[in-house]
Order: C-alpha cells, then structure tokens, then sequence
C-alpha cells in the first residue's frame, strides 16, 4: 500500500469516530444470533473532566470489547452516568447552580472526551442515574423490595453536622468534625429506612467460591466485611442493680468466649438502656453520655480515639464463679448498633480494652500464651491477638483456642445461661440521605395510616426544580408545595419522605438497565437474562467492598422476588491500577518553609518548570519542590488532562501508553516520555503498514509466519487475560522482524495480521490503514487472524550437551530426533571432543528432546 509518511492523527481520529457513529457500529443488537458477551467498565461520577484514571480503566476495557467483536461475539459494551451525589449540592452552595445543570454540563463534557478517545462503546443505552427515566424505576424497585420485606424503617443513630444541618457518611467524618463545615459532629437518632441485606448474609459469603474470576483480595474483603463468625451469646447477672435499672443483666455477645477468664469488666453504649436510664437521674451519667454523642463511628475512629469511660458503679457477675463480679461501665467505644450494644473486656488480648484498662487502671490477666511465658500477670501496651494456648483459666487450662471456644458454649448451654450463635459483622444498608440531589424515596407519611408507598400510577416522583441551597440542610424538608400531598389511603393531608436514596442504590442496578431498557418497568427479563452476568466488569480497588456487595444483595433480591434468575452479576472482575504522577508545591511561600504552612500550595504539572538550575512555577518564577509520586489527585493537583495529550499524540498513542507500560493491575506512573514513546511506536506501525509493498510477489519466510501465528495466539491469549502489557511486547517483537524481513507475499500477509493484531489497541490508526490498503468494510467488523496450530509448534529443539553433569554446548536439532541421531551429533561436537579429551564417553544419557549427558 502506498499512504502518506505520517500519520495524521487528528484527521483520523475524528474522521473514524464519525464514521463508527454513523454506521452505529459498536451498538449491540438484542437480536443477533452471535453469541452475546458483556463488558463493562464502572461508570463514572460526571466531576466535570475525565481524568488519566477513566482513561486507563475504559481503554482496557474497549480492547477486550473491540477483540470480542472480532473473534465472533456480539458485544454490550455501554455507558453511563452515576450522576447523583454531594458534589453536585457542593457545587449549588458555592457556585449558585443548580445541581441539575452543574451535573447535565459536566456530563456533556466528559461525552465529548470520551468519544474523542474512539471508546467502543453503544451510546445509543446510555444513561444517566439523575433522570427520572432511570430513577423512577429505582423507585418501583424500592417498592418492590418493601412489598416482599426487604425495607423497612427504624430510629438509628447517625452522625449529625449541626452547622450544614445534614447527616453524614462515616467518611466523612474527620477528627471529629464535619468535613465541610468543621463542626463537632453529634450522635443523633433518626427515623431511617433500610435494606435487609442481612437476610442475604449467608447466600453472600457462601456464593464467594465461585468467583473464581474475581480476585483473591477482592472475595477476601468481602468474606471480611461480611463476618460471619460462631459465638457465645450470654448475660452477666447484675450483682445490685440500681432501682431505675429495669433489667437485672447486661446481654452480651462474643466471638471469643474461650477468654472468658480473662475478664476484667463490662462495657456499655451509650445509647444502652442502662446508661439511658441512669442518664435521666443522674447528671453526670447525662454529661458523659453527651460527650460520647460526639465524634465519628468508623472503625477506625473507633480504635484511634482516646478510650473514655464513666463508672456506673455497677457490678456484673461472672457467670463461671459466683464469687467474681466485673465492675459495669459506659464507654465511647461501643456502639449500640453493634452487636448488643454491650461487651467484656479482656484487656490482654485486645487493644482497644487494653487502652480502657490501663487508662482506668483495671486489671489485666493473660489467658492466651505462646511460649513460656503463662504468669497472669500481663505487662505492656500491647495485646497478645495471635493464636496460643489457654492458660489461668480452670477447666480450659491447655486448650486450643478452638477447643476452649466449643467447650464454654457447651457449658453455658448445659447450664442455661447462654448459647452458642452465628453472628455477622455486616448491618443492614441504611438508605435514608437527608439530601436533595438523589432519587427521591417514594414514600408518604400520614398521621393516621403511617408510612403509605407511592401509588405506582404516580411513579416516577421528580424532584422538584425550585430549590435553594441558601440555607443549610435539605431544600425537599422546606419546599412550600412538594412535600404537601394528599395520603393514598385516606385522602388526609400528608408529607412526602423527604430523604433521598443512597446513590450506591443507583450504581447498584445500572447495569441490568444497560441490558434492558424498557419504557414501562425497570427491565425485560428475557432481554436481561440474554446478557447476564457481566462477563467482564473493570474498576478501582476501592469499590471491592460496598458497591460490588450491594451490587451483588440486589440482584440477589430481584432473584429473591421472582424478576431474575441470576444470583451473581459480574463473572469476571478486574481492579486496574492506578495512574500515578510527581506532585509539586512551592518550596516556600513569601519565605516561609511549606512545613510551617498549615496547607501547602500545589502546583500543576503544567505550571511546572523543570531547568538546570532547579525546577520552578513557570508563573510566579518561585521555586518547586518536587514531592512524591501519587495517585492522581485534584486535592494535590498532580492530575493530567487528557484533552491536550489527545491534541498532541491522538487517541491511539494515549491507548497505547495507557497499555504498554506495566501490568494493568498495577500503578501505572505518567511520564512525558512515556506518552512520546507511544507516539513513536504508532508513527512507526504506519510506517511500516504504508510501505508494505503489494505487489511483492512469490516468496516463503516460513520463520516469519511461525512467528505471526505465535503472536495471534499469544495476543488473544493475552487480552483475554487482561494481560495488556504482554499483547504490547508481542506486537513490538512482531513489528521488528516484519522490518528486517525481504519483501515477499508472507511478509504482506504478516503486515496485515499485524494491522489485525493491533487494531483493538490502535483503532484509529488500523481503519486508516485498513482504507488505504483498500480492504473490505472496516477494520472494526473484520475477524480476529486464524491460527494455524501446525505453525505454533517448534520443528527444531535445543538439545544441551553434558560431560559428567555440566553443561558443556548446546545443538540446535530436529524435533523427535532418535537417538542414534542425537548421540552422534553430541560426539561431533568441538567442545565435546575437547572436553572428552580424545576418549570415548563410558555411558551416553539421552533424553529426547532436551539432552544428551556423556558420563566420561
């Protein structure tokens, strides 16, 4: 073929992006009597850019969609928008838009950059988790879920930001304070509604196994999150309960009863009925307990936060000796949501009550030992929590923990005062969002008939237009019209719910709605069921946990109910690596060193100067310290914009670099020369295809077809495996022994395999070539290269030559040489005579194939 010497990225890209879209090439047809596979890509928060991490993430993705395409298979490879969420509130209170607009522009956006990348992808079922075409049918699922009893709605305790007026995630919760406002967050208790993903817990954690296409780490986390663990479930007799008391014992539950012996008091929530009841007679019980409201819940607050407690002066009795009573206190570490809301410390063998125990000066006995060291007596700041033996602790003296544990079930069982039970570490998923910007819950609350679902007939609710985020809390709890509706049961006045959904609600279903999108119900079951499971999803690590499990409870749910037979949604899951780059910040700031400055000032890579005479802020001409290599971040500003790499490189060299450089499973560092290396490595596969000559004639480069059938196999293998890095070396050994080849008809037939090969990576680039060379259609229709298994198969071997063990030569021979053969070749060897030194070898060893050992 003959082309122009460079090529012209820009022009290509947008002219076969057109073209891919006009035909609607990448759109997947219900209907098509190919086999159907699903790929898909977690859909990104519109934040207003994409940034290198999209790009990586969806560029793997499209390879493996493109390659699907290729080998015969009718691909559903969609997009979409995760489109609800505080940034978009965030957004309304500083910059006076309104969520809708601020979300709708930034999707517009990242389209168009999308699309500029040459993704694969079928537009024509996009979707956007903001619009009620999509969460209206969230909201009959809701109701769905709570005419079976999968919903329902009950006072728990949140973390409440009195200053933006609004509950708060865990996460965002930071030393205490609201992450927006820096208000001390309180506990407060609020009518909340929830999903029972606990009724699930077992089916969850048992179906882990068969995800044999996940990662270990991944199905770990989960087993993890989930908990499930076999204990002890007991009451500790209150010795002298005061007369507000109104129960004569403290209930508790653990997963380590074989350290019973090992007790030293009894902890209390806050919110227990206990310190509930002392609290209304007795003020400082009432001032400590309002102490421990504030402060966050995670488990990690929970663990670093200075242990407080308050003595009620209550004393529980050890239900193994009489005679042992364990001193009751309240204390900011336990959770009433947690369990019992009650606990035993056994401060040598977990930190947390060992923290308590020495502030408190409570005793604190060893009961686990591992070695020789068995005195009770326990010194030191840390907990013994590795295995051991039990000792100080009577009848269970010697015992396995395993053991211990069965043994003090079986005695409190036999003696009543307690059972052995499973318990699990996962709650049920509260749902309630005391925000505007989610899918409205689609409930009506009325003095008379209580909490009543929204008539179907009314679905979808829309949030309203005419909101203000002028004063803090939720604009729905204010607005004059939209929360005043009649009861559907009584026709009395009635208030709409005014909480919002999670928006891990919305990402939690979207992909059967990619599947199936009917205008009447969420989903055609047939049409779902047609694409279903995901054969391959991709995404970050930090989703491992909650969205894939609540991704996985609601479409166990949907089973639950009838609406689907599929229990598992994603086959296959892979967490790509991130993108990582330096970060810079002014190395002082008006003379002040950056480690005395409360908030250091980030540079942009772009501002960035990097001279001789040291690197500075092309701006204000400071100097830049150039700090460490990061995940790319808008807080530290390290990101790169892929929009003027694109106007740089083009497409292909971005996909390329994005794929070359490391396996996809790890970081991926961005470099400027990186990105220049790809751009080379494209320019040069032009090359090559322009100047393949067509008309070159007869010719026979066996070694060059073995070579470009060994790379269609191994390619296919690769981007089957997600193993990108390694199709790249393929296709760069491939290209360089197509240069050095002679013109001949196999080295055209190899170039355009070549071509083939790397279209799925290079898309842009492959249809130009592909037109130039006159080829039918468009590369994107054309099949994968057959593989010749005759050609993937050595017809020669290395054979290695041994004196007396070592090795002495090597011979390249004809595989499946006899004996005979290989022996007479071995002792025609140079290095052989001279090693055997003119005598004859005493035994020969062959192995075919593989040596020939001369014992001399």
């Amino acid at each position: 073929m003959r082309a122009d010497a460079r090529f012209n990225a820009l022009s290509a890209d947008a002219r076969w992006q057109r073209t891919w879209e006009q035909r609607g090439t990448f759109a997947a047809r219900d209907d098509s009597p190919r086999p159907k596979t699903y790929v898909l890509e977690m859909f990104p928060y519109p934040s207003g850019r994409i940034h290198m991490g999209h790009v990586r993430n969806y560029t793997m993705g499209d390879v493996l969609a493109r390659y699907r395409r290729m080998t015969g298979h009718e691909v559903l490879h969609p997009m979409g928008w995760d489109a609800f969420g505080m940034p978009a509130e965030n957004a309304a209170m500083e910059k006076g838009v309104h969520p809708g607009d601020w979300t709708r522009a930034n999707i517009a956006t990242m389209r168009a950059q999308l699309k500029r990348l040459g993704f694969a992808l079928d537009w024509t079922r996009e979707l956007a988790t903001c619009e009620p075409g999509y969460y209206g049918h969230e909201q009959a699922l809701f109701l769905d879920f709570l005419a079976a009893g999968l919903v329902y709605r009950r006072q728990s305790s949140v973390n409440w930001d009195p200053v933006d007026m609004t509950v708060l995630a865990n996460e965002q919760v930071i030393d205490g304070r609201g992450w927006r406002s820096g208000a001390t967050v309180e506990k407060r208790k609020l009518a909340q509604w929830f999903l029972k993903i606990t009724d699930f817990a077992d089916d969850l954690l048992d179906g882990l196994p068969a995800l044999d296409h996940w990662p270990d780490k991944v199905r770990l986390m989960q087993e993890n999150w989930i908990g499930r663990s076999r204990g002890l479930q007991f009451r500790f007799a209150l010795a002298d309960p005061e007369p507000t008391t109104g129960d004569r014992a403290v209930e508790v539950f653990t997963t380590r009863p074989d350290t019973i012996f090992g007790a030293s008091f009894v902890a209390v929530a806050a919110d227990h009925p206990i310190a509930q009841e002392m609290a209304a007679v007795n003020p400082s019980v009432a001032a400590f307990v309002a102490r421990c409201k504030q402060g966050g819940t995670t488990a990690a607050e929970l663990e670093t936060a200075e242990k407080l407690g308050f003595d009620t002066g209550l004393t529980a009795q050890h239900p193994l000796d009489p005679d042992w009573t364990l001193p009751v206190w309240i204390a900011n570490f336990v959770l009433m949501e947690y369990g019992t809301g009650a606990v035993f410390g056994v401060p040598a063998h977990d930190q947390r009550d060992l923290d308590f125990a020495r502030k408190y000066g409570l005793p604190v006995r060893r009961v686990v030992a591992e070695g020789e060291e068995v005195a009770p007596a326990f010194a030191g700041d840390v907990a013994w929590t590795g295995a051991g033996t039990i000792v100080n602790s009577r009848f269970l003296d010697g015992m396995g923990i395993a053991d211990a544990k069965a043994a003090v079930i079986a005695r409190a069982e036999a003696e009543g005062w307690g059972h052995g039970t499973t318990a699990y570490r996962l709650r049920d998923w509260g749902v309630s969002r005391q925000r505007y910007w989610g899918t409205p819950i689609p409930v009506i609350h009325c003095a008379t008939c209580g909490a009543v679902p929204v008539p179907r007939e009314q679905l979808p609710v829309v949030l309203p237009e005419d909101v203000g985020f002028d004063v803090p809390g939720n604009p729905l709890d204010r607005h004059p019209t939209w929360k005043h509706v009649a009861c559907p049961a009584c026709g009395a006045d009635a208030v709409r719910e005014t909480d919002t959904l999670d928006t891990f609600a919305d990402s939690s279903w979207y992909f059967i709605r990619f599947a199936s999108q009917p205008d009447d119900r969420p989903f055609d079951r047939a049409q779902a069921e047609a694409w279903l499971p995901v054969g391959q999803y991709i995404g970050g690590v930090e989703h491992a946990i909650l969205h894939l499990l609540y991704a996985r409870f609601w479409t166990r749910a949907l089973k639950h109910l009838g609406r689907l037979d599929i229990a598992e949604p994603f086959a296959g899951l892979f967490t790509q690596g991130m993108v990582t780059h330096e970060t810079y910040r002014l190395a002082r700031v008006d003379g002040v060193d950056p480690d005395l400055v409360a908030k250091p000032v980030w540079i942009a890579p772009e501002d960035v100067d990097k001279r001789a005479d040291g690197v500075f802020d092309r701006r204000s001409g400071q100097p830049v310290e150039v700090g460490r290599i990061e995940k790319m971040s808008k807080s530290k500003k390290n990101t790169v914009d892929p929009e003027p790499i694109v106007d740089q490189y083009g497409a292909d060299a971005v996909r390329w670099f994005m794929l070359s450089d490391s396996p996809p499973e790890r970081d991926l560092e961005w470099s400027e020369n990186g990105i220049e290396g790809a751009w080379r490595f494209v320019q040069r596969l032009w090359r090559l295809v322009a100047a393949d000559p067509t008309d070159a004639g007869a010719g026979d480069d066996l070694p060059l077809r073995r070579l470009a059938h060994r790379a269609t196999a191994g390619v296919a293998a690769a981007i089957e495996g997600l193993q990108f890095n390694k199709a790249v070396a393929l296709l760069y050994t491939l290209a360089g022994a197509i240069e050095k080849a002679a013109p001949s008809a196999d080295r055209h037939a190899v170039t355009r395999t070549l071509l083939l090969l790397a279209s799925p990576m290079v898309p842009h680039l492959a249809e130009e070539a592909w037109a130039t060379a006159e080829g039918p259609g468009l590369i994107a229709d054309a099949a994968w290269p057959a593989v010749d298994p005759a050609l993937l198969v050595d017809d020669e071997v290395t054979i290695a030559i041994q004196v007396n063990g070592k090795l002495r030569d090597t011979l390249v021979m004809p595989r499946g040489a006899d004996r005979a053969v290989l022996e007479t070749a071995a002792l025609a060897s140079d290095k052989i005579v001279q090693h055997l030194g003119g005598k004859a070898p005493r035994k020969m060893i062959v192995v075919p194939d593989r040596l020939v050992n001369l014992v001399a």
